[in-house]
Parts: C-alpha cells; structure tokens; sequence
C-alpha cells in the first residue's frame, strides 16, 4: 500500500471524542543524567488513557531515555514516574518485573532473539509466566494474525525482512493485551512503503483497542499521519480523517536538549511560532 498524504491543514480541528482523562503515565519534574552530564530535564506530562504520545526531536535529546524511564528500566535521579499511579521509581526489582505485564516495548531494531522462532519470540513473555501451552498457542495465532504474519509463525528472524521482524516485534508487545504501549523508532530504517505497514499497525492498536501508548518517531511523515488518519476495522486499512480533521487522541511532545520544547496537538503544533519548533518542521 503506498503511503497517504499525511499533512493536514494549519486550520485543522479535532475528529471524534477526545480519552476519558485518567492519567496513566505520570512525569513529574523529572530529571536524569550520565556522568555529570545531563539527559532529561525537569521533564512534566502526561498521558490520558486511550491517549497517544508522539515524541519528536533530534537524535540524542533523549526520546529513548524516557522510553526506558516509563519502563523502569532505568531510574531518573529525581522527580516521580507515575504508571497507573503507581510510582515506578520506589518499586523494588522484583515488584518491576511483574508490574511490566502492564506494559509493551518495541525496541530499535526489534531485538527479537535470532535463536529462537516467531512462534518462541512472540511467546516468550508468557512463557516466562508458564502459562498453559495450549493458551500460549492460541494467543501467539492471535497476536500474529493481529500483525498478518501468521504463516510466519515457525519461521526465525534471520529468515525475515526488516518489516516482517517489526511486526514481529509488535505482536510481541501486544500479545500480553498491556495496558500501555512504548515504541521506540518502529519505523527506523525502513522504506517508506513497509513503514507505512507499520504506522498502520500502531494505528491499528489505537483504534481498535483504545490502547495508551508513547511512540518515539524521527519521521515527521509518521507523526503526521497517526494524527490525519483512523483505522477502519470493516475495511482493515487506515483512512484520511474527512474534512481536514485530527484524531484528538494523538499529540505530540518536542525534545529539545532535554527539555520539553513543545506539548499539543498537532493542529497547535504546525501553528506554533516558536524559532525552534519552526525550523524543526522545515
């Protein structure tokens, strides 16, 4: 499928009921550095249930980091990180681990494990908990199917394409049904027609089950696009919001050397007269 015009109009308005706001990721005043020397400061937002987050910027401002602070992967050396207000920060390692069946990670460069199949790479979460093989089966069809790589199943990653291994990575993520959603770069990488399949898959997540999520993109195209377009389920493709419209569940947040340079939607976003933010765009 070729990819859609994603730009929309400057004078664009929101499309369909805005989330219910029950934060479920909470940043608060939120600081991290390496070495003496900063990362992340004073980070402050939030993410509404049902929400989307695009994190925008250039690379090295710290997009990831914040990915891997949301999963308690690291620690931020103050402030608080509230996952279903729950204060991720004060858990234990123990507490962590168990409190990440919440949460979905597609990594870079989908770090699938080249040892095992589709099959194990999808189910390795479940089967960690030892769940019953024959749920284990049923749901790894199902978060395949979700992704349409099912006759993947008993394939392994080196026999996939740089696509087929993110929708692999996604179905991954998924197959636990979390609450909440972290991709970072899923779309780095690839062609433009492949990332396209991809954008619609996240999409696709979205709509169909209102999941919350945090997506970190260096193409503006992507951004541009999850907020302009909507996944019909009847017709399983993703479509232009009429009218010039924008999904109010989708915003954006711009880094700037570590700092939240921006915060809004997309409508706001491609009005802000910020120096910054403008050249950014161009």
């Amino acid at each position: 499928m070729p990819p859609a015009d994603p730009m929309p109009l400057a004078s664009s308005t929101t499309a369909g009921p805005a989330v219910v706001e029950q934060p479920v990721v909470q940043f608060e005043h939120v600081s991290l550095g390496f070495d003496g020397n900063p990362v992340l400061c004073d980070i402050n937002f939030t993410a509404n249930s049902g929400e989307m987050l695009v994190l925008l910027g250039p690379a090295g401002g710290g997009k990831s980091i914040l990915l891997k602070l949301a999963n308690g992967l690291i620690r931020p050396d103050t402030g608080h990180i509230r996952i279903f207000d729950e204060d991720i920060g004060q858990m234990s390692e123990e507490k962590l681990f168990a409190f990440r069946s919440n949460i979905g990670m597609v990594f870079q460069e989908s770090a699938l494990f080249d040892s095992l199949s589709v099959r194990d790479n999808v189910a390795y979460r479940l089967m960690e908990q030892k769940d019953n093989p024959e749920e284990i089966d049923r749901r790894v069809v199902e978060a395949l199917s979700f992704v349409e790589l099912e006759d993947a199943i008993y394939k392994f990653p080196a026999e996939l394409s740089g696509g087929m291994r993110r929708r692999v990575a996604i179905a991954r993520a998924i197959i636990a049904q979390p609450k909440l959603l972290l991709y970072d770069s899923p779309t780095g990488g690839l062609d433009p027609i492949t990332s396209t399949t991809i954008i619609q898959l996240v999409m696709k997540q979205r709509d169909v089950y209102e999941s919350t999520a945090l997506l970190v993109t260096h193409r503006l195209q992507d951004a541009f696009m999850l907020a302009t377009h909507r996944f019909n389920l009847q017709t399983n493709q993703m479509e232009r919001i009429p009218g010039n419209k924008t999904d109010p569940n989708t915003k954006f947040i711009v880094l700037r050397e570590g700092s939240i340079a921006f915060n809004g939607t997309l409508v706001a976003l491609l009005q802000c007269e910020d120096p910054y933010i403008k050249e950014f765009l161009a």
